[in-house]
Formats: C-alpha cells, structure tokens, sequence
C-alpha cells in the first residue's frame, strides 16, 4: 500500500492528510426562461374591488406610520478659538417652536414646522418640503460651559452659540515621604 502523501498543513501539525482531489463540473447551469409576452398576460388582471381596497388601506397604513415620523434636522457644527457652533436653517419655524435642551456632552433641537393651508393630496405636483416635528441630537466634541449659551433665529437660519470650557489647569502635586 504506497504512502499516502501528507499536506504542508498536517506535515506542520503533525498527522493529518492531504484533501482528496474534488471533481468539478465544467456545465453550463440551467436558467429558468421568462415567461413568454402570452402567459404573461394571462398573470396580470385588471384589479377587482378587494385589491382597490387593500391598496387604500395600506396607504392609510403607511401615512399612519408617516405622521409618527420625526425629521432629522440638517446641521453645521463648527468651533472658534471660545465657542462651538450650530447653525441649521429651519425656514418656516418660530422661536416659540422651536426648543433647545443640553445634557452633559449632547445638545438636542427640538421643533415643528406647521402647516398654514390644508392643500389635498391629489393636488400636489411635487410634495419635498417636510412638514411637522423634526429633532436632532448631537454629540460636542469638547467641554462647553452650559450657562453661557446664546441662540438666535434670524431669516429661517437658526444659530447656537456654545461657549468652550475654561480649560483645568494643571497643578503640581508633591509626594509626602
């Protein structure tokens, strides 16, 4: 019985053998054909009455799930030398909208874009403004001194003011011994 021949793999830890050759088929796989332009027609119906409906209520669905949408504000966060920087345009809101929480390391903008008119959904042409809540949370990059925050709304820009933290100074500590 000859030998069998051990793989660089068993050689290096010690008893195992070489893999066997794997036969390979060399065949063209076999693809499902397209239905043909006849059968095809015979799948597509016109819609009854029950699939009409079905479509409406999932329509209902999805503006249900939609109203619970919150948009995301699109900011600029930016520092100076003292301060860090948000601005974000937020047309269309009033200050009385708007409302502006900071926790430790995270500032969060909060607010609604209202809507004037009722303007119904067939009469859009195109619909891309976004109106209704919005926030948007981020994280500072430093420490800011929370009290001296000043924001200001003015032509639909809004402008955060966050001044830097006094930097700790650092002090010299002598070892008793």
């Amino acid at each position: 019985m000859p030998k069998e021949k051990k793989s660089f793999f068993g050689k290096l830890m010690g008893g195992e053998e070489a893999p066997q050759p794997v036969n390979v088929s060399m065949e063209q796989p076999q693809y499902a054909q397209a239905p043909q332009a006849e059968e095809y027609a015979e799948e597509v119906s016109a819609p009854d009455e029950t699939s009409v409906a079905n479509e409406t209520s999932e329509s209902n669905e999805n503006e249900e799930w939609l109203s619970d949408y919150e948009g995301q504000l699109n900011i600029d966060v930016y520092q100076t030398k003292d301060n860090v920087i948000i601005k974000s345009t937020i047309a269309g809101v009033t200050p009385e909208d708007l409302d502006i929480t900071i926790a430790n390391d995270m500032v969060t903008i909060k607010g609604e874009r209202k809507r004037e008119e009722k303007i119904a959904q067939e009469d859009y042409f195109y619909q891309e403004c976004y109106w209704g809540g919005f926030s948007r949370s981020v994280i500072l990059p430093v420490d800011i001194d929370s009290e001296g925050v000043d924001a200001d709304l003015k032509d639909g820009i809004l402008t955060i003011i966050l001044p830097k933290a006094a930097k700790a100074k650092t002090k010299k500590i002598r070892v008793k011994g």
